[in-house]
This record gives C-alpha cells, structure tokens and sequence, in this order.
C-alpha cells in the first residue's frame, strides 16, 4: 500500500518543479496510491481555495479552468483505481495522531492533517509514504515508514 499527501497529489494533478518526479514515482511503483477521505477532501479543498485566490488576485492560484481540470482528473483517477480512498474508522487512527502530535508538534510546528496522513499511513501499515513536503517526509521516514520519492 502506498500512501500520499497532498503535496504528492498536487504534483501529479497541475505542473509544478515536482511533477516530473511524482509521475515517475507512480510508473515505478505501480499500484495504486490509497488515500483516506480526509485527504480527498484536502486536495480538493486545496484547489478550489487557489480559484478562490485568483479570483481575489490574478497573481495567485489557479484559473477556475485549471482547478476544474485538476479535480475532474482526481476524479477520473478514484473511477479509475489509479487512486484509491479507503474508508476509515478515525478511532483507530486518534491514538496514533495524538502520540505524533505529543511528540512531533511542540518540537517542529506540524500541522493537523500532516500528522493525520502520516498516522494513517502508519495504522495501515503502508509500503510508502509518498510526499514532497519536507516536513512530513522528515516525521514519516524518523516513525520507520518508506518516504518516497528518494530527493
């Protein structure tokens, strides 16, 4: 099972420094990536926020064409089972949460969802932890999960 966040998402859904490797990770590994519902609804809470900024700032975020582009993607990907969204009980997972948050957070700043997906990950006993967010691939590889892609 390989599991992502949402900097992994956003690399494979709009062109960014990053897209090139998050592409290649995905052919390398050849499963699906298993996501919980928390982080679809972050994704895609992530994007209509950029639509939202650029429709306040047309320097900032993405064209309302690009964010509906990106989301109808996520979507053919979860029809498709290129992506996957398991359900979850939130209990099974609270306890590991709270043990990362009471360990991690005071020390390095992290952030609420980013030690959801990092202990969701670690409750499904996941074969990788796919992010390119510096900070969670830091927490991730120090709890013993696989961080990919190898920067």
């Amino acid at each position: 099972m390989h599991c992502a966040d949402t900097s992994f998402l956003c690399a494979l859904y709009r062109q960014q420094a990053n897209s090139e490797r998050a592409i290649a990770t995905l052919e390398e590994i050849g499963a699906p990536i298993v996501i919980s519902c928390l982080l679809a609804y972050e994704f895609r809470q992530a994007v209509r926020f950029q639509v939202f900024l650029r429709s306040r700032d047309a320097k900032k975020g993405y064209s309302e064409t690009e964010g509906l582009m990106m989301l109808a993607q996520f979507e053919n990907d979860l029809e498709s089972g290129v992506v996957i969204e398991c359900g979850e009980n939130w209990m099974n997972v609270a306890a590991e949460v709270e043990r990362l948050s009471e360990k991690h957070t005071m020390k390095r700043g992290s952030r609420s969802f980013d030690l959801l997906h990092i202990a969701t990950a670690i409750h499904w006993q996941a074969t990788a932890f796919l992010s390119f967010d510096a900070l969670q691939r830091e927490i991730a590889a120090e709890e013993g999960l696989n961080v990919l892609p190898v920067l």
